[in-house]
């Protein structure tokens, strides 16, 4: 799930940044905006999937070879 999850959403925000390129209103600033809006598409999109491929791969806990083992009273003897 964790790979097909990234691509479904690579498409849709293709598909957004297509349609907000092709329906972005005439004006003086339709570049401007054009611009704005894929780039905060793009960079929103990165920010997830940079997370949520981060959070695939967890670290593991650091395993110390020379520390004491716990007991289960607290105390170390």
């Amino acid at each position: 799930m964790g790979g097909m999850l990234i691509i479904f959403v690579l498409t849709v925000v293709v598909a957004l940044c297509a349609g907000s390129y092709l329906f972005t209103p005439r004006g003086p600033n339709q570049t401007v905006t054009r611009t704005a809006l894929i780039m905060t598409l793009v960079s929103c999109y990165l920010m997830w999937a940079i997370t949520y491929l981060a959070q695939l791969n967890p670290l593991l806990q650091p395993r110390h070879s020379k520390i004491r083992p716990h007991t289960p009273t607290g105390h170390s003897f």
